[in-house]
């Protein structure tokens, strides 16, 4: 790694000089182009040269420790560690490749037998629906990496109604200022207030799968049960966090920190770095942008007061674009530019609160779509989602008019 970020760093620096020189020959200053990509090689240089001395640093430390402790240590510790570890994931693996089996055979009606000829009994959940963990685990992980958003979010999985305490320090604040002597200093703590309480809300994905499909012994059945319950129960949880519904799962939808921009038919350059701004610094770090496809590209026309377009392409940032340096993400279920809209998010996501109550029931309907040569593959989840620290996030609304 460390030779080829100096490899990295040097190819930097000579480009730099093979632009400045270029100004320097032709006798003139440097383009706004020109400008814009020596800051960027600067900063490039100081994060690599950053990550190198941390590099060394620990590298040095390394060698320390193991000039203090230079007896090796017994290899038949380490040997039986490792073999129970292997052990333990060749189990998980055979326990994960007979509910795979079990369920595929439960999709295509057949007997479902495990290699010893024994059969294998699919956990039953309460409302009677069969449950492969594995394949629930598959599902919940596809979701998440559908799903942006509820990756990010704090999750809680617990059943029944929680309260999630909040920290106010807003009018209570520890009190830290210039005392004298022998005067009694005036103490001051911030409470924990019952912010959040989350409940649960049933809800349900329904999606259909042809019968030549299912009879087809070459098709990979069970991953397309996977990705299709992935893609429905993404894109609803998606417009739930996003959107929210009335009197239900509310989401974002009831976050108060916000910026209004000025006009009810477009975004401009302030308005962007006001939001930007609405989040302070500590709460910087992990943030990124939610905006749906139409509003992506108003700001891909956005300028800077140098004439730089604001919104770059960077795939070195995960969804591939960048706005002031953080992560564009777009959304199918964020609303698009209109009056009174809440067209943008920003911020830290961990400020949204998610609770599932109970793990992904699939259920098969064999009879109820008989005449359309399909059958049903229903999965029932209960989960709930509010706004639990509105400081790490906020949204900007479209004016009224």
């Amino acid at each position: 790694m460390s030779k080829y970020l100096e490899e990295k760093k040097n190819d930097l620096i000579t480009r730099a000089e093979q632009v400045l020189n270029k100004a320097k020959e032709e006798k003139r200053e440097l383009t706004d182009a020109e400008a814009q990509e020596l800051a960027e090689i600067k900063d490039d240089v100081r994060r690599i040269k950053e990550t190198l001395k941390l590099d060394d640093d620990f590298r040095e430390v390394m060698d320390a420790e193991k000039k203090a402790d230079p007896e090796p240590k017994e290899d038949v510790n380490v040997d039986v560690k490792t073999e129970d570890r292997d052990c333990k994931d060749a189990e998980k693996r055979a326990i994960e490749e007979q509910e795979r089996q079990a369920f595929e055979a439960f999709l295509r009606n057949s007997v479902m037998n495990t290699r010893d000829g024994d059969p294998v009994n699919l956990t039953k959940g309460d409302n009677g629906a069969v449950i492969p963990q594995t394949i629930a685990d598959k599902i919940i992980r596809k979701v998440y990496d559908i799903c942006p958003i509820l990756e990010k979010s704090s999750k809680y999985n617990v059943k029944g109604t929680l309260t999630i305490p909040y920290y106010d320090e807003s009018e209570n604040a520890i009190n830290v200022g210039y005392q004298d002597e022998f005067v009694q200093i005036t103490s001051s703590v911030g409470q924990f207030t019952s912010n959040v309480t989350l409940t649960g809300f049933l809800a349900g994905a329904l999606a259909k799968v042809s019968r030549s499909l299912i009879n087809n012994s070459q098709f990979n059945i069970v991953d397309h049960v996977v990705d299709l319950m992935a893609e429905h129960i993404a894109r609803f949880i998606e417009h739930e966090l996003l959107v929210g519904t009335s009197g239900k799962v509310t989401g974002l939808s009831t976050l108060t920190n916000s910026v209004t921009t000025e006009s009810a038919l477009a975004i401009t350059a302030d308005d962007v770095i006001k939001l930007h701004d609405a989040i302070k610094d500590r709460f910087q770090g992990n943030a990124m942008w939610i905006m749906s496809t139409q509003t992506r590209t108003a700001l891909r026309l956005l300028k800077d007061d140098m004439g730089r377009y604001m919104l770059q392409d960077d795939i070195s940032l995960p969804f591939g674009t960048s706005l002031l340096g953080k992560p564009v993400y777009v959304s199918d279920n964020m609303p698009e530019i209109g009056a009174g809209n809440n067209v943008i998010f920003y911020g830290d996501f961990k400020g949204l609160a998610t609770k599932f109550n109970e793990n992904i029931n699939i259920q098969i309907l064999r009879e109820r779509y008989a005449d359309e040569h399909a059958d049903g593959v229903i999965g029932w989840f209960e989960f709930d989602s509010k706004v639990e620290d509105a400081q790490k996030m906020a949204v900007l609304k479209m004016a009224q008019s």
